[in-house]
């Protein structure tokens, strides 16, 4: 799983996975969730993210961490 952050954007993106979706659903205003073509979900998109949540702090918990990377 990977979290960014695209500034030009302003868009936060949750990759659940490294796969090439091949359809999209917008189910609120500016969040997007990209599907591959079993229907799984693969990466959620939250446009105008500055405003929606704090960019700024990542509070990660219970999470089973194997392996770790700042890029």
């Amino acid at each position: 799983m990977k979290i960014s952050y695209d500034k030009e954007a302003d868009s936060l993106y949750i990759h659940l996975a490294e796969r090439a979706s091949v359809d999209s659903d917008e189910v609120n205003d500016g969040v997007v969730l990209d599907f591959v073509e079993s229907g799984a979900l693969v990466r959620i998109d939250v446009q105008h993210a500055s405003k929606r949540a704090d960019i700024h702090s990542l509070s990660i918990s219970k999470m089973p961490l194997g392996q770790l990377q700042a890029a």
